[in-house]
């Protein structure tokens, strides 16, 4: 009798990618001795613009981190990318550590170690220049950086001063109001300016 082959089943790609940062053994000191448990320190991305970072404790590593990467989910943030790089320069602090951004010129690449290039990576930016300032606690370091990305804005009409008018109703003056609120002239074909 020949055997059927069983097609191996195609694993389905995770909706987030993972990086772990720090894994560290903790003790707690209780009556009986110590009580040993493991800290997990993950960053999670989708590539496109969506990031968090999570730490979490557990009995053994897998849980460590699969609780991590559910504190991860829960504090994910959305990043304002301007094509592969960020909008504008950004520094944060956190702590004790304190983060520099600026946006790179294409092809340049992630110019940023640690913490700082996995967080890059996972958001799905691709050219900046990056510098860690103060501590070196990665758990720090990639909080501050994804409080940096966190607050890029991109610009708009009304936050660049830019007024575009609506015209109203009006008699024979040719005025119109903008949508803060100021007055402006508009001039209307045909129409002379009166000398003074």
């Amino acid at each position: 009798m020949s055997k059927q082959m069983r097609k191996p089943k195609r694993r389905e790609k995770p909706e987030y990618d993972q990086k772990l940062l720090n894994l560290a053994r903790v003790t707690r000191v209780v009556k009986g001795g110590r009580r040993f448990r493991f800290r997990a320190t993950l960053v999670i991305g989708n590539r496109k613009g969506k990031v968090g970072v999570g730490v979490a404790k557990g009995s053994d590593v897998s849980d460590a981190i699969q609780k991590s990467f559910n504190d991860a989910k829960r504090n994910l943030v959305s990043v304002a990318l301007a094509g592969s790089t960020i909008p504008h320069d950004v520094r944060e602090k956190l702590g004790s550590a304190t983060i520099l951004l600026k946006p790179g010129i294409p092809g340049q690449g992630i110019i940023a170690g640690g913490a700082v290039r996995a967080v890059m990576d996972l958001a799905g930016i691709k050219d900046i220049v990056s510098k860690s300032l103060g501590a070196s606690n990665p758990l720090n370091v990639a909080r501050a950086t994804v409080l940096a990305l966190s607050r890029f804005r991109v610009k708009n009409a009304r936050e660049e001063g830019k007024d575009t008018a609506i015209e109203l109703p009006v008699s024979s003056e040719s005025k119109a109001v903008s949508k803060t609120g100021k007055e402006i002239e508009i001039e209307t074909p045909g129409a002379e300016k009166p000398t003074v």
